[in-house]
Order: C-alpha cells, then sequence, then structure tokens
C-alpha cells in the first residue's frame, strides 16, 4: 500500500511552521526534508520522524518502528498528532536543529 497524495499533502502543511517542508518521493514513498535536512519518512500513510535526543524529550513516551522491512526504528507519530499543526511542526523544528546537513554529492 502506497501513501496517498491527500495524506503527503496533508502532512507537509502541517508542518509547514517548521521551516521549509518538501517531500520527495523516494522508492514509492516518501521522504519529508525540513530546510534542506531530511527529517520524516511517510510510509504506508503512516509518519516516521528521525530520531534525536531532543526529538525524544520533546515527545517522552513514543512508540518507535521501522518505516520499511530492514530499517532502523523511527519515531512513530500516530494520525492524531497531525492535526496538531504547531506540536507537529515544533517536533520537526527541533529534530532538524540536531541532524547534520546532507552531504554534498561529488
Amino acid at each position: 500500500m502506497a501513501t496517498s497524495q491527500g495524506t503527503i499533502d496533508y502532512i507537509v502543511e502541517q508542518m509547514s511552521g517548521a521551516g521549509k517542508i518538501l517531500a520527495k518521493k523516494m522508492f514509492g514513498e516518501y521522504g519529508v526534508y525540513c530546510d534542506g535536512k531530511i527529517v520524516a519518512l511517510v510510509c504506508d500513510d503512516e509518519l516516521f520522524v528521525k530520531p534525536t535526543k531532543a526529538g525524544r524529550t520533546f515527545i517522552g513516551e513514543c512508540e518507535e518502528r521501522p518505516p520499511y522491512k530492514g530499517a532502523k526504528p523511527y519515531f512513530y507519530i500516530s494520525g492524531d498528532h497531525w492535526d496538531d499543526d504547531e506540536w507537529l511542526s515544533k517536533l520537526i523544528k527541533i529534530s532538524a536543529a540536531e541532524l547534520p546537513l546532507p552531504k554534498k554529492k561529488s
């Protein structure tokens, strides 16, 4: 089951307070970028945020799941959190601040 365009559009809109949010198709699903850093994956209409210390402190108790078979666990953000754009934007902003910029391809 692939992620619907409506789901990815909604998640991107809800995160827009964090900075420049962009979703790119990756392997049939989506990578979500904030200010040039990959911060989350959306797979099968579910949101997975890269784990960071700041993100863990902000969320508190959080379920972790791999977004796809063979992946490392990410923070699983259930759909009931998507409607709170301020909460979601803050999570993405503090997570992005802790993540490195991608390496330039030579």
